[in-house]
């Protein structure tokens, strides 16, 4: 129905509805007299228009009914295809539409409606794509999932379990690590050493001589170490320290070259692959991307490495091929160092790896074959280059502020 159409109905219907009341005022009331009386012959068949009337009330009502649709710009679609409408199938507007006896398309609330409906459409739509395009802020969670006293002979300590968890999305893998009291504190008391400026205001939780071990001092210094982690991590300096960042994946990297080197491939998996989600987590591939000098870089280089080695050891070729790939797009040269023979030691191996694994399961190897063929074919003896596992089992694997130092006294007391 067309807009005019809808307008002409207004117009019949507020018609009518005069006609009626004149009807209905001659039929009670007689001229000339000021006493009312009751009406004595007014029946519904005295009103024929009443029916017809709220006929095609009922018709306007299901005509104008529709729902919104968000596919286009300021459109309003019609459950039925053959029909535009942007009306709001309200009877209650329609009602006072026949009372008020509105004949006018420019006063009429038809008109009006139209143009509300639009404004409030068009608003709909830019808070439902301004919603869509709105990115989360991606940030860390640290979640103390657990705490478990732990007794070694002489010595007792509460043992924390925190996930570390990426918000603003569903996270499929989180990382975890396991961690005490003295571990907490060897952190803070380092990054007071290089950043006591920026760890002013970092809260640390304070050490008890009684009643470390009650439910109460666990639960709240689990929370404790949420909020202190938490913190650390929002403020840029703390989060790009490598001590900071150390703290939560060195120890696996340490304990998956420690089961390498005794062929335990097998279960160097979980650590190694725990240690690449915490940095994944952490940023810090692209930190040492940024700043190729960090010992960060070297951490990542080596992470990927070990996975490739225990992924073939265990003949899971297409895992060890995907990690070779990974580390292959890090440290892939540009034109100008590959002329100046200025790329990783490691890199002429790792080629000739992943061409390897590639023919080995079908995969496309043609982009590091030609790489490989042109480091070869400017001097460079491809033959003769160092082992793999040999570096994975010697390689340093040591905090950035040196070798661990002792145990800070009392660590065994929480």
């Amino acid at each position: 129905m067309t807009l005019n159409g809808i307008h002409f109905l207004t117009a019949w219907s507020a018609g009518m509805a005069s006609k009626l009341l004149d009807r209905l005022r001659r039929t009670l009331f007689k001229e000339g007299e000021a006493v009312f009386k009751e009406p004595t012959d007014v029946t519904e068949d005295s009103f024929p228009e009443s029916s017809e009337l709220e006929d095609d009330t009922e018709c306007v009502s299901e005509r104008l009914g529709g729902t919104l649709c968000f596919d286009g710009e300021n459109v309003l679609e019609s459950e039925d295809p053959g029909e535009a409408s942007g009306l709001d199938s309200d009877s209650d507007f329609l009602g006072e539409s026949v009372e008020d006896g509105f004949g006018s398309t420019e006063t009429s609330p038809v008109g009006q409606s139209l143009g509300g409906s639009s404004l409030l459409t068009h608003q709909l739509q830019e808070n439902w794509r301004s919603m869509r395009s709105r990115s989360v802020p991606e940030k860390l969670l640290f979640e103390v999932t657990d705490a478990s006293v732990v007794q070694e002979g002489s010595s007792k300590y509460v043992l924390y379990t925190i996930h570390v968890i990426q918000s603003g999305m569903f996270d499929k893998s989180p990382a975890v690590i396991t961690r005490r009291y003295s571990d907490f504190e060897r952190l803070h008391n380092r990054l007071r050493r290089r950043h006591g400026d920026d760890m002013e205001r970092v809260y640390f939780p304070r050490k008890k001589l009684r009643k470390n071990f009650v439910a109460e001092t666990i639960a709240k210094r689990s929370r404790a170490f949420e909020q202190y982690l938490t913190h650390m991590h929002s403020l840029a300096e703390l989060r790009r320290s490598p001590t900071f960042l150390e703290f939560f994946y060195l120890g696996d990297l340490q304990a998956g070259q420690m089961l390498m080197r005794v062929g335990h491939y097998q279960e160097a998996l979980g650590p190694l692959l725990n240690g690449l989600r915490l940095q994944e987590k952490l940023g810090c591939e692209q930190q040492g991307k940024q700043q190729p000098q960090y010992q960060q870089r070297t951490h990542w280089l080596f992470t990927l490495l070990a996975l490739v080695t225990s992924f073939q050891e265990l003949e899971q070729l297409g895992e060890a091929q995907e990690h070779c790939d990974r580390a292959l797009r890090d440290l892939a040269p540009s034109q100008d160092a590959l002329l100046q023979h200025r790329f990783h030691p490691l890199l002429i191996p790792l080629l000739q790896i992943n061409v390897r694994l590639s023919w080995k399961i079908s995969r496309d190897k043609r982009r590091w074959e030609v790489l490989l063929q042109e480091i070869q074919n400017s001097g460079v003896d491809v033959g003769n280059q160092p082992s793999l596992k040999e570096y994975l089992m010697k390689e340093a694997l040591v905090e950035s502020e040196g070798d661990s130092k002792g145990k800070a006294k009392g660590d065994d007391t929480t």
